[in-house]
C-alpha cells in the first residue's frame, strides 16, 4: 500500500509536492503504490521515480507533468489527461507494463524509451508524441491516433511491436523508423489521414513482411511494393500482371483490377487512349517485360485499338522467343469467336482462359470465371 506520509504530502496539492520533493532529494521512490487518485488536477507534478504501480489515476489531469522513470505497472490511467508529460525512461524499468490507458490523452507526450509492453491504449490520442525505442510487445492500440507521432527503434532486440494490435489505428505523417512490424497485427486495417514515413530500415528489419495495403497507405511506391521482398532474398510468389484494354472497357476493367489487387495480385495498367507516344512506348514495353503477364480484356473495342494490337503482337512475339506463357486473354463479349479475323487467331483462342461474356448481369458467372482466371494466372 501507499506510504502514508507521502500520500498525505500529495494531497496537500502540487505545490506542497513538488516543494517537499525539491527539498528532500535524498527520498528516493515515494511510495504511491495502489493509492485512489482519481480525478485529481496534477498539472505540473514531479513523479520522478514515484512508485506509481497499480494506482487508480482515472481522468487524473497529468499535463505537463515529470514521469520520467516512474513505475506505472498496472496503472489504471483511462481517460487521463498527459498532454505534453514526460514518460520518458530507460526501458530496463518496468514502466507501464500492462497500464490500461484507455483513451488517455497523450498529445505530444514523451514516451522514448518506455515499456508499454500488454498495456491498454485503446482510443488513446498519441498524436505527435515522441515514441523512440518503445516497446509495445502485446500492447493493444486498438483505434488509437498515431497521427505525426515518431514510433522510432522500437525495441534492440527486434520485438518491440511483437503481436501489437494496430487494428483501426489512424496514421498520416507518421515516422516509422527502423522498427520491426513483421509479428504486428491489424496493420492491413489502419486508417491512413495521409502519407507517413516509411524508412528503409523499417522495411529491412520487417523482412519485407508487412502488409501491402499498409505500405501504400503509408505513400510507399508501387515499383517498389512490388519488389521489396525479392530484394530481401525473398522471391516474389509470382509476377505482377499489365492489363491491356480498351479505356471503353473501363467499367470492367476497374473491378477486374480491385479483385486481382484483392486476391495478391499485382496489377498495372494505362487507360488505352493514353498518349502513345515513343516514351510510353518504351515504358509499356519495359513495364511488359518487368511484370511480365499481359492480360488481354478481349472485346469489341478492345480489337479496333491498334495500340491495344500493337500489345498483343508484341507479347506473342516474346512468347515465340522466350517459350513461356505471356499472354493470358479474357474475353467480355463474343467478337473474338465470331468476327475477328487475324492469322494468329488460332493462337489467341488456344489462350482464352476466361470467359467473362454477361459479367455485369450474372455475379455467379462472374465470381466463377474469375476464380478459373486467377488459378490460370498464378499457377502458369
Amino acid at each position: 500500500m501507499a506510504n502514508p506520509e507521502h500520500l498525505a504530502i500529495l494531497k496537500q496539492g502540487v505545490e506542497a509536492w513538488n516543494k517537499w520533493r525539491e527539498e528532500n532529494p535524498e527520498v528516493r521512490w515515494p511510495d504511491l503504490y495502489g493509492a485512489y487518485l482519481h480525478g485529481e488536477d496534477f498539472s505540473g507534478i514531479n513523479f520522478n521515480q514515484v512508485n506509481l504501480n497499480h494506482t487508480n489515476l482515472e481522468g487524473v489531469v497529468l499535463s505537463k507533468a515529470n514521469l520520467t522513470f516512474a513505475q506505472l505497472k498496472s496503472a489504471n490511467l483511462t481517460y487521463a489527461e498527459l498532454i505534453e508529460a514526460d514518460l520518458s525512461g530507460a526501458t530496463i524499468e518496468a514502466r507501464l507494463i500492462n497500464a490500461n490507458l484507455t483513451r488517455a490523452n497523450l498529445k505530444e507526450v514523451s514516451l522514448h524509451g518506455s515499456n508499454l509492453g500488454g498495456a491498454q491504449l485503446v482510443e488513446a490520442n498519441l498524436a505527435h508524441s515522441g515514441l523512440g525505442s518503445i516497446d509495445l510487445r502485446h500492447a493493444c492500440l486498438d483505434r488509437a491516433n498515431l497521427s505525426c507521432s515518431a514510433l522510432v527503434f522500437a525495441c534492440m532486440d527486434d520485438t518491440g511491436l511483437n503481436e501489437t494490435n494496430f487494428r483501426d489505428v489512424t496514421v498520416g505523417a507518421t515516422l516509422f523508423g527502423n522498427v520491426n512490424l513483421s509479428t504486428a497485427k491489424g496493420l492491413e486495417t489502419v486508417r491512413h489521414d495521409g502519407p507517413s514515413t516509411m524508412g528503409i530500415d523499417t522495411i529491412v528489419r520487417s523482412g519485407g513482411n508487412i502488409p501491402e495495403s499498409f505500405l501504400r497507405g503509408c505513400g510507399v511506391p508501387e515499383t517498389f511494393i512490388t519488389y521489396a521482398r525479392s530484394l530481401l532474398g525473398k522471391p516474389i510468389n509470382f509476377y505482377s500482371c499489365f492489363i491491356s484494354h480498351s479505356s471503353k472497357d473501363k467499367r470492367f476493367c476497374e473491378r477486374l483490377y480491385a479483385d486481382l489487387q484483392a486476391n495478391g495480385v499485382r496489377v498495372w495498367y494505362l487507360p488505352e487512349d493514353a498518349k502513345w507516344g515513343e516514351p510510353l512506348w518504351g515504358e509499356i514495353d519495359r513495364s511488359i517485360h518487368i511484370y511480365d503477364k499481359l492480360i488481354f480484356v478481349s472485346s469489341r473495342n478492345a480489337w479496333t485499338s491498334m495500340p491495344v494490337q500493337r500489345e498483343i503482337e508484341r507479347a506473342l512475339n516474346r512468347e515465340d522467343k522466350e517459350h513461356k506463357n505471356i499472354l493470358f486473354p479474357i474475353t467480355i463479349d463474343d467478337y473474338l469467336f465470331d468476327e475477328w479475323e487475324h492469322p494468329r487467331k488460332a493462337d489467341v483462342l488456344a489462350k482464352v482462359v476466361g470467359d467473362f461474356c454477361g459479367w455485369n448481369r450474372n455475379a455467379d458467372k462472374y465470381a466463377k470465371a474469375f476464380r478459373k482466371f486467377l488459378k490460370a494466372l498464378t499457377q502458369a
